[in-house]
């Protein structure tokens, strides 16, 4: 039975005290930070102000400049830390009102603080270059925020007036409120039927039960449970289609009044990653969519069927079952990090020693697994440890994530003291890389070495293949949208088909519920994420052979990308790694790891090692 909160030993939860120490710490807080974004009703020249007194005055002088992007950031580091906690205690036991409603309160906090702060970027802008130069003569501690002051000026040409950016802030919950009501409905609304578990016995299909029903090694049990989720995505089918096509929408008009040519465009240039990175990812994909074909088809030969489904395609290929307990985990984890260096491995030893991590699962507590913090708090962890190999893949991988926001934040200002998610994901899946290659290494015999290589090609037919699919079907449903075309639930049905088709290689006809899938897909709400799983996913790929096989300064390196933060772009911080993301070379080394290890899997089976 899953325990209670407080049956949790205390060495197994995180210690969030380190944040606020009580809870009425954390009210005081509120109440102070929420001080901060009301006017004082009255300019004083420079001196101390709140930050919407600052509306109208920014530019009077390079000083006033300085103070308000100084009490824009803090105030902004201050809320970012209220949310965190706030957060971090609703998601130990999502049961408590106490902490939703916390959670609800720094949310509405973010809000106004956006809607506050909506007159910085119009006014900033209209600085002449000339002005610009003066106040950073006039003023030089206005040099520490100049990559930030660039980021702006990058932007001028789509940024609105102070009045229309600030309807736009105001308005952001209008439009998140499609995203919001495919949350609310497929998640607390809709029902799934009851399946059957390899016992026999009637269980009810959740989101969260889905993927281990789907690996089952009882076809019959997969089957009925893939049918029994998308006959709810086929019922619903009208409404999701919806929800997407507003969303959509969404993008597309908000493109559209910034002047960008595209939602995609605009999307991406808003993180300063060229739209080239996307067309060489689904360039490359697409020349390498035949490796994908031959795992599938490996697949249907160890599996011993006639006609491979795509319900089959989560079924582990080995029945060998790895267990982790915790201890075991974090000594394998600290072990095989310790390639980083010295610095790296005394961080991970303080993200165990100090309880940065929560690890166990207990009843209430949000599923899945993340790492979050703040610029001023540690880089947490919540896991929900189960004993298995992916529990252990999962730790490295919260731990890079945790490793790269402790090496930024202690190198960088609060200002450039993040990352974009399109850096997060190298640094996360490098570990994950880094571990497979030292589990291959001490693989005791064929059997071993087969799940995990097994493991390895899934995770990559997961993350590139299948992120990229996605990627390619939301770039065409937003063009289709900009286009004046309805997305209706039988275009988004045979849109989906096709390319699920064209990228397993298994005929849409003959795996008719697959071409619900889109409905019930979240990362469609997103705007333009989910192509840096692929990529993130590609370049740690190229960068752990880098780093296992490498020199020392091939890790220096690497150490100076989870340094950089956003203190420059963020294709020139992950070149410091040595990975050019516009050039398909990473990618095809990707493939290429890809295809070897496909090879040896192919091979392993030719000497009867497998199922």
């Amino acid at each position: 039975m899953v325990k209670e909160r407080e049956e949790i030993a205390e060495e197994l939860t995180w210690d969030l005290t380190t944040i606020f120490s009580t809870d009425q710490a954390w009210e005081e807080e509120l109440a102070r930070v929420s001080a901060k974004l009301e006017s004082s009703g009255k300019w004083q020249g420079a001196s101390r102000h709140n930050l919407p007194d600052f509306e109208g005055h920014l530019l009077e002088s390079s000083m006033i400049l300085l103070e308000a992007t100084e009490t824009l950031l803090s105030t902004a580091a201050d809320i970012e830390q209220l949310y965190v906690y706030a957060s971090m205690k609703n998601d130990q036991d999502t049961r408590k009102a106490k902490y939703q409603e916390y959670q609800s309160k720094a949310t509405a906090l973010y809000v106004k603080f956006e809607a506050v702060t909506a007159f910085y970027e119009p006014e900033f802008l209209e600085l002449s270059s000339e002005q610009y130069a003066a106040y950073l003569q006039e003023t030089p501690k206005l040099q520490a925020f100049a990559h930030y002051f660039e980021r702006l000026f990058a932007k001028k040409a789509h940024i609105l007036s102070p009045k229309e950016e600030q309807l736009l802030a105001s308005a952001g919950e209008i439009f998140s409120s499609a995203t919001e009501t495919f949350e609310v409905f497929d998640n607390a609304d809709v029902r799934f039927p009851l399946v059957k578990d390899e016992k026999g016995e009637p269980l009810q299909l959740t989101h969260g039960n889905y993927i281990s029903l789907m690996e089952s090694k009882d076809r019959t049990v997969r089957k009925a449970a893939y049918e029994a989720l998308y006959s709810n995505y086929q019922q619903y089918q009208h409404t999701y289609a919806k929800t997407l096509q507003t969303n959509v929408k969404v993008h597309n008009f908000k493109a559209q009044i910034r002047g960008y040519h595209s939602a995609r465009q605009a999307a991406l240039e808003s993180n300063f990653v060229p739209e080239t990175v996307y067309d060489v990812l689904l360039k490359a994909v697409h020349h390498y969519l035949p490796l994908l074909h031959r795992y599938i088809a490996l697949r249907k030969q160890i599996l011993g069927l006639p006609d491979l489904k795509m319900y089959d395609l989560y079924r582990p290929l080995s029945n060998l079952d790895y267990k982790f307990d915790y201890e075991s985990g974090q000594k394998k984890a600290q072990e095989v990090l310790s390639i980083f260096g010295e610095a790296y491995a005394m961080r991970v030893k303080r993200a165990f020693d100090e309880r940065w991590i929560d690890v166990a699962e207990n009843v209430g507590k949000r599923s899945g697994a993340y790492s979050g913090g703040a610029y001023t708090t540690n880089a947490f962890m919540l896991l929900n440890w189960q004993e298995t190999l992916d529990d252990l893949f999962t730790l490295v991988h919260e731990m890079g994530h945790s490793m790269h926001s402790t090496f930024t934040r202690e190198n960088q200002p609060y200002v450039y003291g993040d990352y974009p998610i399109f850096l997060a994901e190298i640094a996360s899946t490098t570990n994950e890389n880094i571990l497979t290659e030292s589990l291959l290494n001490e693989s005791k015999n064929d059997k071993e070495r087969f799940a995990l290589l097994n493991h390895w090609l899934d995770s990559f037919r997961g993350t590139v293949f299948r992120q990229s699919q996605f990627a390619e079907f939301e770039q065409i449903i937003h063009e289709t949208d900009a286009a004046g075309e309805v997305l209706t639930s039988e275009f988004l049905n045979e849109l989906y088909g096709k390319l699920n088709e064209k990228y397993y290689g298994l005929s849409a006809i003959e795996n008719e519920e697959i071409q619900y899938e889109w409905a019930r897909i979240p990362h469609f709400y997103y705007n333009f994420y989910v192509f840096q799983y692929a990529t993130g996913f590609a370049a740690a790929s190229f960068l752990a052979e880098k780093i296992v096989h490498g020199t020392a300064k091939d890790r220096e390196k690497y150490l100076d990308y989870l340094k950089a933060g956003s203190s420059a772009y963020p294709l020139e911080v992950i070149a410091k790694a040595g990975v050019d993301m516009e050039s398909g070379e990473y990618l095809e080394a990707a493939f290429k790891l890809f295809e070897k290890r496909l090879d040896e899997l192919e091979k392993l089976v030719e000497k009867g090692v497998h199922l």
